[in-house]
């Protein structure tokens, strides 16, 4: 009786075993080779499987609507950000500095607000920051962002939340919270996906 029992543990032990190796393995399981991202309150996560980017457009604080499949090819840097939101107000600078540097590169950046309270109060919350040279979107359609429970293509689950979509159009991910993008992490990680 006590082999039986080491015989069917034994077997239920190496069954186990190859269980948990062979879907610790699996694509959608498998450690990326991403590098990584951090903001001040999170890392970036990677979405798995990829989803395509539905055709929508922003509002520029000009008035000119822009189609996101205009920034087909590139790699777009899609942030959404709200005056009320103070890690937003140190973010946006950094969003500014990184639109400086990469202007050369296939790096779309695109900074919407989510505020419902008009252009002219963003427009002076940008001048307050002294923003002055990144482009400004304007994203208060509930069809682009939403909370988490909607069905939105963009939901927000924190502020600022920032989503990067692939040359293809496919979203790789997002990170939560304030990132400093121009640090030497961020440039690494923004280089993995627009060089090469």
């Amino acid at each position: 009786m006590a082999e039986t029992f080491r015989l069917y543990f034994g077997a239920f032990y190496f069954l186990a075993l190859a269980f948990l190796t062979a879907t610790s393995n699996s694509p959608a399981r498998a450690e990326s080779d991403l590098p990584q991202l951090r903001s001040n309150s999170a890392q970036f996560i990677e979405l798995i499987p990829r989803s395509k980017v539905p055709a929508l457009t922003f509002e520029r604080l000009d008035g000119k609507l822009i189609s996101l499949e205009k920034f087909g090819g590139k790699v777009v840097l899609l942030s959404f950000w709200a005056t009320w939101c103070p890690p937003c107000r140190r973010e946006l600078p950094s969003l500014e500095r990184l639109a400086a540097l990469t202007r050369a590169q296939r790096l779309e950046i695109v900074a919407a607000s989510v505020d419902r309270t008009g252009k002219s109060s963003i427009e002076s919350f940008l001048r307050h920051l002294n923003v002055n040279n990144l482009p400004i979107y304007y994203a208060v359609s509930q069809r682009i962002v939403g909370p988490v429970e909607e069905a939105a293509p963009f939901p927000l689950y924190g502020m600022p939340i920032t989503y990067l979509i692939d040359r293809g159009g496919l979203v790789i991910g997002y990170v939560t919270g304030e990132v400093d993008w121009t640090s030497p992490e961020a440039l690494s990680f923004l280089a993995y996906f627009t060089e090469g």
